[in-house]
């Protein structure tokens, strides 16, 4: 537990308690975490089974707009070595663009080679995923239904093996590893895929091997017909239907089981911004089963450690907003002077105790998890801890996005077709502009930066790592946003570009450079201006705490000019409910009472009362002044005119977006004719 010294004044304190309270928080979700892990290890085995009778399978890829990976999909599920006459693939093609003409001809083929396999298309996209599983249901008859998003690969033992793992009738879900076909192309998707390993091979075996309730991950997976149908069949209330429907199958006494020994490859995102949207995504809709389901979990007559890793399961995502409400409070706490470490006087063990809970558990877990190859992940660790610190804007905007309920738009993650480390992306369709979401990324990094000098000013440099990682984190992901995004509209090789995309290009390049010049000045200004405001008040409360340790009239009286000058002479910083003590003229007057009484005692000897009464009032004032300091400072951040350029800041880099987006359109517009 954190302990504190006396809290300067009711806002500091409020503060302090709010960052506790989330300290104990997310301390809890990572416990969970490492508590899992422990129930991962047991070895269980999966039974098996070999069917009498073939059962019958259908298989539905849905699809929207994939022309890089859709071919590849319904080749691969082709080639699955399964009689062709127990198999029956749907094509839920709810594409818009030149994907389903590629889709009809495909299937077309495929039909007269004698698969039974249907272009299955609808009027319109309602319910989105969710909602072309719901509507192939009405023609699905088949005993088992297996689904595959557009970016899989299934081998083709896929379906004779994972259909094995059906052994009891109270089975309903099989869900397989995802693998990573592209997993070295870039820091990206190594982090990516260490992230993805984390959750298959510790979450979902640990819930797999246990009565805890398990997810399905939307893919790579079969359901039993009979369980989808009990359990209400597919919903479209939120983004994760396959989250929503393996819940209320465990609700209704179904068994989920995760099989690590399957593997279906798979494409991870190799644009940032096409990741930020996945992570959204997901983020969004598990709040949104959280506000769905919790309650029925809660009545169920389910076990206790059920219902609670529930809800730490659906509610995990509130972990993003608490670290942001934290790094913001941090360098609030640092300036104000309140020691934030776990032991008074051993600073040592706070990055101790941070390193112990985090990289160094994380890393054991590695070593579990990849044994011989666990060293070629390590990096990919530190990728994965710059990643998830600067993910936490977006996935706070999503978990706000979900609570205060607006609308859902499923918004699939494109995928360009990506596999050798040599693909190319960029003159795609399908590539995504950064959103305003990197502008709040952008404001978190500097403000992180400032909160770095607040800690080596302070005094307290053991917090500079900690900050750092997120600063860097923050700053990573605004940057590949940023780089990663693209005007260019190309369609095939060798096309030259149009004017209106030179154009645009241009302009994205100098927005691109516009903010790299922004986030420069502000660094600077905002240095400058702790330099000039903020400092000299450091520098003043550390004369004062001098001044109470000496007897020197002499040195006191030098001392109290430079504070005089250090401190301005007029003005009140707290412009919510000011006080006296928070009055720089005041202050002012205060020094000037402590410079006159040290004069008078100057000429009288330091044996008589009189020099020790008087010595003893100047050092009270001293006392009351590092007070009085230490209420103003945090206030100093939040002044009128830090709130004024800020304002300006934020506005410039809008109209920055606002320019991007008119071009952008410009751009389509200019497609269209």
């Amino acid at each position: 537990m954190f302990t504190h010294a006396t809290l300067p004044n009711p806002l500091t304190g409020f503060l302090w308690n709010i960052f506790i309270w989330i300290a104990m928080i997310i301390t809890l979700y990572t416990c969970n975490f490492y508590y899992l892990v422990v129930i991962a290890r047991r070895q269980k085995k999966n039974n098996s089974i070999e069917f009498k009778e073939i059962p019958t399978v259908t298989i539905q890829l849905p699809i929207y707009n994939e022309k890089y990976v859709a071919s590849r999909l319904v080749n691969a599920v082709c080639a699955l070595d399964y009689p062709k006459d127990k198999l029956c693939i749907q094509v839920l093609d709810d594409s818009t663009d030149e994907t389903y003409d590629m889709l009809e001809n495909l299937v077309s083929d495929y039909k007269q080679k004698g698969f039974d396999i249907q272009h299955v298309r609808r009027s319109d996209r309602k319910g989105y995923k969710a909602g072309a599983l719901r509507n192939a249901m009405k023609f699905t008859k088949s005993d088992f239904v297996a689904i595959f998003d557009a970016d899989f690969i299934p081998p083709t033992w896929f379906l004779k093996k994972a259909l094995s793992y059906f052994c009891t009738p109270d089975i309903g879900l099989v869900q397989c590893k995802w693998g990573h076909v592209n997993e070295k192309y870039s820091p990206l998707t190594k982090a990516q895929a260490l992230s993805l390993d984390f959750h298959f091979l510790v979450e979902q075996k640990a819930k797999s091997n246990s009565h805890l309730f398990m997810s399905f991950n939307g893919t790579a997976g079969i359901w039993r017909k009979q369980c989808i149908e009990d359990s209400g069949g597919w919903h479209i209330a939120t983004l994760v239907e396959d989250l929503d429907l393996s819940y209320r199958a465990q609700m209704k006494g179904w068994k989920c089981v995760f099989i690590p020994d399957i593997v279906v490859d798979a494409e991870l995102p190799v644009q940032m911004n096409s990741a930020k949207r996945q992570q959204f995504r997901w983020a969004k809709g598990s709040i949104q089963c959280a506000i769905k389901l919790l309650g029925s979990v809660a009545i169920k007559k389910l076990p206790v450690d059920t219902k609670v890793q529930a809800f730490i399961q659906l509610t995990r995502h509130i972990v993003h907003p608490l670290v942001l409400a934290q790094f913001l409070i941090l360098p609030i706490l640092l300036a104000s002077k309140i020691n934030l470490y776990i032991i008074n006087g051993l600073p040592a063990l706070t990055i101790i105790a941070y390193l112990a809970m985090g990289p160094v558990a994380y890393l054991m877990v590695i070593q579990q998890m990849y044994e011989k190859k666990w060293r070629s992940k390590a990096m990919s660790y530190l990728y994965l801890i710059i990643y998830s610190a600067g993910m936490s804007v977006n996935n706070t905007v999503a978990v706000f996005d979900a609570l205060f309920g607006k609308r859902n738009e499923f918004l699939r993650t494109p995928k360009f077709g990506i596999i050798k480390n040599d693909d190319d992306w960029r003159d795609k369709a399908y590539a995504l502009p950064f959103t305003k979401t990197t502008l709040l990324e952008i404001f978190f990094g500097v403000y992180g930066i400032l909160g770095i000098f607040i800690a080596i000013f302070s005094g307290n440099p053991v917090f500079v790592p900690i900050i750092g990682i997120q600063v860097a984190g923050f700053l990573y992901i605004a940057y590949l946003s940023i780089s990663h995004s693209t005007f260019k509209k190309g369609k095939s090789r060798g096309r030259v570009e149009s004017k209106a995309e030179k154009m645009a290009n241009n302009y994205y390049k100098i927005a691109l450079a516009g903010i790299i010049g922004l986030i420069i000045v502000g660094v600077v200004l905002a240095f400058e201006e702790y330099g000039s405001t903020i400092y000299p008040l450091d520098q003043s409360r550390g004369i004062l705490v001098r001044i109470q340790a000496t007897s020197d009239p002499q040195a006191i009286s030098d001392d109290i000019k430079t504070v005089e000058q250090l401190l301005p002479k007029s003005g009140n910083p707290v412009w919510i409910f000011p006080t006296e003590d928070t009055d720089f003229g005041m202050m002012q007057k205060d020094l000037n009472t402590m410079s006159s009484t040290v004069d008078k005692i100057s000429t009288t000897s330091p044996d008589t009362a009189a020099f020790h009464t008087g010595m003893l009032n100047v050092h009270s004032q001293a006392i009351a002044l590092v007070f009085n300091l230490l209420d103003a400072t945090p206030y100093m951040y939040v002044s009128v005119s830090n709130m004024l350029f800020g304002s300006i800041w934020v506005a410039v880099i809008i109209g920055i977006f606002a320019l991007l987006k008119k071009k952008k359109q410009s751009l389509d517009k200019h497609d269209e004719d």
